[in-house]
């Protein structure tokens, strides 16, 4: 199938040089197809074709898909848990509602980690999700279904939930381009949780034009979600722009210096070399040590315990997966052991034990307090520079029956600093080893999404591979 950047859907509409009746029928059996090869999709929902040809929104027709912890009224919001596999909303997320009145359409809701919590998309109840650049491969979490269709080509754009990574992380694996913004640009009414402190609503595409054309559409105040910035919301695609000449970027070296594989190593250079080409200003600092190790148990305890809270009304007698017992206790017990993942599970146990009373002042506050000088760390070096940049990931995507023995690396838990600041970080594929993508990050200030944008969007130009897949130009997945 042809793949149409939004602009290129948007003029062929107006042109009437697309058949949107027969597109959507290709569409169709393209979906089933990749269902079968991916296993992407926990429901398929095709929407009629639009029949306002004429609307001025660039999203008109425009297909994408939702993870599936996002609310949508009369379609299952399953969380990829058993505990909300029959769970169907009555009303939509607020970026719903807004997507529907752009006229884009909805062809399905993508695969998870079950409620978020995980980085291999290998915990949802439908199984776990497949890389289309290899099949054999993961496409990362939790946001996994949503780049692996993107990836594809079935889906223009994806919208994930971010909150250590998981965008950015399957965004990477799977070649596409994902960003988290900043937390609180983007509502988070009707989204199940994981972390309050930490979620974020974000955009997955195939090209960094087309994702700030859909973060335009869905950013910006909501009066359900209090913590909703009330700024204006900037143009972003009318303000994208080729010159970064201004730029000061830092490279954090001491987290560069942690990957193994001198390839990406190569492929990350390879991106500096272009940014100093194009005239910004390119600095190697190092980030303390110290914070960087403590990254990871930092987010492990307030992400859990946050979503021990968040998730206690999930026992089974309000709604959801029930297991029956001689009396409450026993019932609540069975339908939890029984309804959630063993992963999922632990993270419970870790959260209920830091949120214990003996025990917060220990670990739940004084993570509380670790995150507030790695936070201050992050910013105190954005007074200097207006970008940071590492690479994406330690390496590339994982084999299936790799993935679970995995453990998390300093280059990989380095992005989870973005979530503890909340800051825009967006992640951008720089080329492939193995004949598997690998990416770069990108990190810049509160709600200066922009620059982010802008200093993407120059390298993206640089790298032939970036504009051939964003054209639909590889026909390699």
């Amino acid at each position: 199938m042809k793949v149409y950047s939004i602009e290129e859907w948007h003029d062929g509409l107006v042109n009437g040089t697309i058949d949107v009746s027969l597109y959507y029928q290709q569409l169709q059996k393209e979906t089933y197809f990749q269902q079968k090869r991916l296993n992407a999709l926990t429901t398929i929902c095709f929407q009629n074709p639009p029949q306002n040809l004429s609307s001025d929104s660039l999203l008109t027709g425009v297909p994408y898909v939702l993870k599936d912890n996002i609310c949508t009224c009369q379609i299952p919001t399953t969380a990829s848990s058993r505990m909300l596999e029959d769970f169907i909303p009555v009303y939509d997320a607020h970026v719903v509602q807004l997507l529907k009145q752009e006229n884009a359409c909805l062809i399905g809701k993508a695969s998870m980690d079950e409620l978020s919590m995980g980085s291999t998309n290998m915990t949802a109840l439908t199984g776990p999700v497949y890389n289309p650049w290899d099949t054999r491969r993961i496409a990362g979490g939790s946001s996994g279904g949503s780049a692996s269709l993107v990836a594809s080509g079935l889906a223009t754009f994806a919208l994930g939930t971010d909150t250590g990574d998981s965008i950015r992380r399957p965004a990477g694996f799977c070649g596409v381009v994902g960003m988290k913004p900043t937390w609180g640009l983007i509502s988070r009414y009707g989204i199940i949780p994981y972390a309050a402190s930490l979620d974020t609503v974000g955009v997955l595409t195939r090209s960094v034009q087309d994702l700030s054309i859909v973060l335009e559409k869905i950013a910006g105040h909501d009066f359900h979600d209090m913590t909703s910035s009330r700024l204006p919301v900037p143009h972003y695609r009318y303000n994208l722009s080729l010159d970064i000449s201004y730029l000061k970027v830092a490279v954090i070296q001491n987290v560069v210096d942690k990957l193994k594989d001198h390839r990406i190593q190569t492929l990350f250079q390879n991106c500096v070399s272009l940014l100093k080409n194009a005239g910004a200003s390119v600095h190697e600092i190092s980030f303390s040590q110290t914070y960087l190790e403590a990254i990871f148990p930092v987010y492990q305890i307030i992400a859990n315990g946050e979503a021990t809270s968040h998730h206690a009304c999930l026992d089974g007698i309000k709604y959801g997966f029930q297991s029956q017992g001689q009396n409450l206790e026993e019932m609540v017990i069975r339908t939890r052991s029984q309804g959630f993942h063993q992963s999922i599970q632990q993270r419970f146990i870790l959260g209920a034990l830091a949120l214990k009373q003996e025990n917060q002042k220990r670990m739940f506050q004084k993570a509380q307090k670790v995150r507030r000088l790695i936070v201050e760390e992050i910013q105190n070096i954005l007074q200097t520079y207006d970008i940071v940049m590492v690479p994406s990931g330690e390496g590339i995507a994982p084999l299936i029956e790799e993935a679970q023995s995995q453990s998390h690396t300093l280059v990989d838990d380095y992005l989870i600093i973005a979530n503890l600041a909340g800051l825009p970080s967006l992640t951008l594929p720089c080329g492939f080893v193995d004949d598997m993508p690998v990416a770069v990050n990108l990190m810049g200030r509160c709600f200066d999404e922009q620059t982010v944008l802008n200093c993407a969007y120059a390298l993206e130009s640089m790298m032939p591979y970036c504009q051939q897949y964003a054209k639909g130009e590889r026909d390699d997945v």
